[in-house]
Order: C-alpha cells, then structure tokens, then sequence
C-alpha cells in the first residue's frame, strides 16, 4: 500500500459531549479497521526508530505498526504484548504525546502518528476476536510476592510469571487492578478492560490475594518466612495531599482520591449507594493534573449543576493531558485559572446545634494569582493579587493537589530506606535498602503515569529473575 502522507492524524471517534457528560461510557469510541490501517500507512518506519527511545517500556512500535498496515491486527497485538501486560490500558491512558509521539518524525511536519490510538485499536481487536489461553511456562520453583495490584505490580507479575515464577499479587482493595480501578473514572478506562487485563495474568497461573493490607494483614517479613524469596513493593500513591487551609474538614471536602475511589470503586452513583457521594449542586475542583479533569468530569456525571477547575497557575502550566482538558473543555466545566483558594467556608447555626447543615460548605474564598519568577523547575510561580478576594459560591470541594507514599509498609518494615517525601529509595534496578525487597511505580517516585510505573516493574522483575537465577 502507498503511504498516507497526510500531515493530520485519524480523527478519534467520540460521544457527543451534551450526551457524555450525563453517562459514564466510554468517551473515545476507538479506530475502525479502516481508520487503523489508514493511521498506520502515514508510519514511515524510521530505522532508528525515535519512537521506542520515548517508550517506557520499549515496545517496538514500527513494527506492531507494519502488521496493522498488513491487516495482521492479532501480529500487532503479539509484538505490543512481548513488552507490555497492558496493552488496552496503556493505549487508553498513556500520556503518548509527551513519550513515543512526542519522538515520531511525522510531528515536525504536521501531526505525529497516533500510536496510542493504533495501541488501542489492536488490543480491542485482539480481546473481541481471540479467546485462546496464553501458553504457560514451565514452573522454576521459585516463588515472588508482589505488593499492589496497580501497573507496576500487574506488570512485574506478567514478566516474571512468563519466566515461569510462581507469582502471587497482594491487594490492600476488593478488587485487583489498583489506580487503574479506583482512580480512573470508568468513561476513560471501562472496569472491563481492566479485568480482562487482570484475568489475562491469571491464566499464565499468577494469583490475587484481595483484602490483604500488607503491614497489616501480613508483614514483608512473613512474606519471606511463607517461602517468597524475593518481594515486589507496587502499593502506589494512594495518601492524598491537603492544602492546609481553613475548613478543609468540613462536610462536602473530599481528597481527589477519596472522591474518585467512591464512584469507580464503590460506585456511589447508584440508587442506594453503600458509600454515598455528592449528588447536584455546585463543585470545586482544586488542581490542574489528569485527577483533577477525572474529579470535575465525573462530578458532573454525578449531577452538579455546575463544576469549576480552580487552578493557581494559567492554562500554558496546567499538567493534565491536552485531550483530557479539551474533553472537559467540551463537557461545560469552567476554568477558573490564575485564581487559589485560601479558605473553605462553612455554614454555622449556633441557636439551633443539631442543624444537618451545620458545618457543611457553602463557599470557597479565592485569591487571584499572577505569574511572577520562575521556580527551581523553570515553571513560573503564581503570586496573589492584592485585594483580589471573592467567594465562589460552591456546595462540594475536591482537592487535587497530589498524592504520597502511604507510610504502612515503611512503618512495618525494618531497614526500609525512604526519602522525606515517603517514597522508598531504590537503585538503578528498583532494588531498595533490604536484600531481595524491590520496590516500584508511585511508592516510589509519588503519583506519576501508569506507563512509567510500568516501566518500574518491568525493570524490577528483570532484576529479581537475574537475582534468582543466580
């Protein structure tokens, strides 16, 4: 087939945003078999391939890309799924533009291949049209413990457990599948898609332990004297950061986390919700990342009348994913930028204590904010207006604002080395302070992306096979 020369990508088919922003279905509806080979033609299959230096987890992108562009959708999948055990994740919420498409050739020109859509296409089209089992390994005799069922964890247990290591992954939650089922809304990444990614390492024999909170329920040492000889630590980001202003324990505050685990999880927008959650009225989001955007477009799903961004920085410094700010955009949730809250109000009826809607927010005072001298990282930093104090009137606040290592295991675990933010100091190889215990993804660098954390736990199991195999 000729090459597709043209310098714009295959537009992504979506939901109408009037429709979407009452459901929690899939946004991107997925490439056609059409649109697929059409994106992949404008591949030029560079030979020193610029793409896979950007990839995390080294996948050969020119070459998944040349089977599609054969019609060989289950070749692709096969060449995506010798580095990654996630390949309908990765393809959904990998930050491609500033990793493998950032790299490609074809964006200096015009727009870079779309080689997280094709990702995408090829890992749907392989878990609608291929049941067979993969081919399990030969048992090594040798056992490994993974902590947390998030990217890292999932993707630690697939390397190892295709060298034929009797692997077992630990999860704190009822349910395996960590940030990819708790914190990431369902219209981004169906819960599906995780589950069938999940099954998929099961049937190469690695086992789930759910409720299992290790520093709890288990220790790291237990896990040695259980017979695991070396230990995966993947437990994530999940103790969320506050802003440490007035009336951030009031009724209607919630953590970006809190909130976001109680719909995903827990599924608080049913009917009669075990774990209920805000429903209507006015919300606040504070922050500018990916959380944020999942925080205000699920809110509004929920059914607030109104949802607003509050950012402290301008649209230039917001960290979110471009098409996630512009889905949001789309969706009717109001950026306030350049504005900071200072004080969360709440309402206070002293003649009469047992009133319901004592304590509950009413408002939020903001300071507006412009960009002064750049900070240690070259962003710009924000710095308040004078006299620019106003309320806006909102019912729910949801701080965004970051998340750190929960100290658990640390707290439990002798000679467990950490920094001052919480996160485990590793070596090169995700090797931390006690022999045979690595460590990877969040709890180790704080919130980060799904693919960098894959990449941790891919580099992590290499180094516990060659520790192994010794």
């Amino acid at each position: 087939m000729a090459p597709n020369m043209s310098p714009k990508r295959n537009e992504m088919p979506t939901q109408d945003p009037a429709v979407r922003a009452h459901n929690f279905d899939e946004v991107a509806l997925g490439y056609s078999e059409e649109a697929a080979i059409n994106e992949a033609l404008r591949c030029l299959n560079c030979k020193n391939m610029p793409c896979v230096a950007g990839c995390p987890v080294r996948i050969h992108i020119p070459e998944f890309i040349n089977k599609i562009k054969e019609g060989d959708f289950e070749g692709a999948y096969q060449v995506i799924a010798r580095s990654s055990s996630l390949p309908a994740v990765c393809g959904r919420v990998c930050p491609q533009e500033t990793q493998c498409e950032e790299r490609c050739v074809r964006g200096i020109k015009g727009e870079s291949v779309g080689i997280g859509r094709l990702e995408r296409f090829v890992a749907d089209w392989h878990n609608t049209f291929v049941s067979a089992p993969p081919v399990k390994p030969e048992p090594n005799g040798h056992k490994v413990a993974i902590i947390g069922s998030g990217p890292s964890g999932l993707t630690c247990a697939g390397d190892l457990a295709k060298k034929g290591y009797q692997v077992t992954v630990f999860e704190a939650l009822h349910t395996a599948g960590g940030v990819l089922v708790y914190g990431i809304p369902e219209f981004r990444l169906p819960k599906s898609i995780v589950a069938k990614e999940v099954d998929g390492l099961k049937a190469l024999d690695v086992k789930v332990e759910t409720n299992v909170v290790i520093g709890k329920t288990l220790t790291i040492d237990e896990l040695f004297e259980m017979g695991y000889e070396a230990v995966f630590i993947g437990s994530g980001a999940g103790l969320p950061n506050f802003m440490g202003i007035p009336g951030e324990s009031l009724k209607g505050v919630y953590s970006a986390n809190e909130f976001l685990t109680r719909s995903n999880l827990m599924k608080a927008y049913r009917e009669h919700p075990s774990t209920p959650i805000m429903k209507g009225g006015t919300v606040a989001v504070v922050g500018g990342g990916n959380v944020a955007m999942d925080a205000a477009r699920t809110a509004l799903r929920l059914g607030a009348d109104k949802v607003y961004i509050v950012y402290r920085r301008s649209m230039e410094e917001l960290p979110a994913r471009k098409e996630e700010v512009e889905h949001a955009m789309e969706e009717g949730i109001d950026f306030r930028l350049l504005n900071n809250p200072v004080e969360i109000l709440g309402y206070n009826n002293p003649d009469d204590p047992r009133d319901p809607k004592n304590g509950c927010v009413v408002g939020m005072k903001c300071i507006k904010m412009e960009l002064g001298e750049p900070d240690e990282r070259g962003r710009r930093r924000p710095v308040p207006v004078p006299g620019s104090e106003y309320v806006l009137d909102v019912d729910t606040v949801v701080i965004s604002i970051g998340t750190s290592p929960n100290p658990l295991i640390k707290d439990t675990t002798d000679g467990l080395e950490v920094n001052r933010h919480g996160g485990i100091i590793v070596n090169e190889d995700g090797l931390t302070s006690r022999q045979a215990v690595y460590a990877g993804g969040d709890a180790v660098t704080g919130a980060a992306t799904v693919i960098s954390a894959m990449g941790a736990g891919k580099q992590a199991a290499k180094a516990i096979d060659e520790y192994l195999s010794k």
